[in-house]
């Protein structure tokens, strides 16, 4: 019986001329959208490797110099942009792809795509994770508001009681049907997505990590799912096939535009951050506190005098020079660690309200959830900039480190190539799959919890359809 109303259901709605026309529009724009998301990847991967030759060939071949003026000299680390992201950008337009590493400073992320950008390029631009988001919501609710409010006024709700049919068959074949016309657009828009995965990684189809794409499509089955429930229930719920649109075209508009917004100002109130210009005010007040770099060369000078067993500079075997610059870095990374774990953490509060802000709009659980899997959501971020910094610390010590071993008094201890070398070259390698899906724990439970509580609406609700 189910199979029967969803094969009635996905012929009605292939002989609906709107439904073509919609489906066609759909179609269109969801290959466009993941075609230019490819292109856009494509592009910024061949700049990423190209860049990160070339900060390396940089490094390596700067002539000899006081390892203190290499730290200085310094080098770029490149964000390396996932696969994923031809589908899903997030915020990686926002927040730069590189940063520059030197001595004594946690420079911010430079080179930001949306700066470049023109206000119609901005307006005219769809990643296919939008269309996804907001585009196939509004298609689902198109296909659904009429279900069973249009059978209703046709009276044939009737007609199924005297041919055995059981409201749940009803509800869950008119849903089948749905997901089966739902499925004859995506399925070609996936085989390009596929495709371009396929070009795009230099092993294979999916040979970087295959479980983010199998987390990602069943992120977005749960979501369709789910609103396929809600649209089939407001069609159950509502008196007419009119009331059903209205009110499923007011949950989409609120759901799919508003909300998002909403939240993002809510979130960005209840954990409010400090303009540039303050955070970079109270960092180098603290930074520039000559107090603190006096007591601890102090106490460094000390420990160093009693392990030696000297009691001057002069006499130690190493260039307190070296360890005094490093004493700077520690107390400049103390420091760094301080103000920007603050401000990341503020961050990540106002992601955690807008998972949670999901049980109002499952929207905002799929967005989120669909930018940890591409790559390219804040967590992944932070992620990128801890890595980057640990790296330009390692590269402070061994710097430093030379200098306290070679420094002679009076002489400039100059260093070349088999000191850079010392250095390895940058290499992200982002987190695990497991460990995305951890930082979106309360988007999970809430964007399943969404489908159970529409499914059981739906049921709920077909069943007074058919007794009414």
């Amino acid at each position: 019986m189910i199979l029967r109303i969803a094969r009635k259901e996905l012929l009605d709605l292939l002989r609906d001329g709107r439904f073509r026309v919609l489906a066609g529009l759909v179609l269109v724009v969801s290959v466009v959208s993941l075609g230019a998301g490819w292109k856009a990847y494509a592009d910024l991967a061949a700049q990423h490797r190209t860049a990160q030759q070339a900060t390396r060939e940089q490094w390596l071949t700067q002539p000899k110099k006081n390892p203190h003026s290499a730290a200085h000299y310094g080098v770029y680390a490149f964000k390396p942009a996932s696969p994923l992201a031809m589908v899903d950008t997030g915020i990686d337009p926002y927040v730069g792809v590189a940063v520059w590493l030197e001595a004594h400073k946690q420079n911010e992320m430079k080179y930001r795509p949306a700066q470049d950008r023109t206000a119609v390029q901005r307006f005219g631009s769809m990643t296919g994770a939008e269309v996804l988001q907001v585009l196939v919501p509004l298609f689902i609710v198109l296909m659904a508001f009429s279900a069973f409010a249009g059978e209703r006024e046709q009276g044939t709700l009737r007609q199924l009681l005297s041919v055995g049919a059981r409201p749940r068959d009803l509800a869950l074949g008119k849903a089948v049907g749905i997901a089966s016309a739902l499925a004859l657009i995506l399925l070609p828009a996936t085989l390009v997505c596929v495709v371009a995965l396929t070009l795009s990684t230099s092993e294979g189809l999916l040979a970087d990590d295959p479980t983010r794409v199998l987390a990602l499509s069943g992120v977005y089955i749960v979501y369709f799912a789910a609103l396929t429930a809600v649209s089939l229930w407001v069609s159950a719920w509502a008196s007419s096939s009119r009331l059903a649109l209205v009110v499923l075209l007011t949950f989409w508009f609120a759901n799919s535009v508003v909300a998002p917004r909403v939240v993002s100002d809510l979130a960005a109130w209840l954990h409010p951050t400090p303009s540039a210009a303050e955070f970079q005010k109270t960092l180098d007040a603290d930074l520039n506190d000559p107090k603190e770099m006096e007591e601890r060369l102090a106490r460094r000078r000390e420990e160093l005098f009693r392990q030696y067993r000297v009691d001057s500079e002069a006499a130690l075997p190493i260039a307190f020079s070296g360890v005094s610059l490093q004493e700077g870095e520690e107390h400049g990374n103390e420091v760094f660690d301080r103000h920007f774990g603050a401000l990341f953490d503020q961050y990540d509060r106002q992601n955690r309200t807008a998972q949670w802000a999901a049980a109002l709009a499952p929207t905002l659980a799929a967005s989120g959830l669909s930018m940890g899997l591409a790559g390219t959501d804040f967590a992944q971020h932070r992620h990128f900039v801890s890595a980057a910094e640990a790296y330009r610390r390692g590269i402070q010590r061994t710097m430093n480190g030379a200098i306290t071993a070679n420094q002679k008094p009076g002489q400039v201890y100059l260093a070349g190539r088999e000191l850079w070398d010392q250095v390895a070259s940058f290499d992200y390698a982002p987190p695990s799959t497991g460990w995305v899906l951890q930082q979106y724990t309360p988007a999970l439970a809430v964007l399943a919890g969404w489908l159970v509580v529409a499914t059981a609406l739906l049921l709920r609700a077909a069943s007074t359809a058919l007794v009414d």
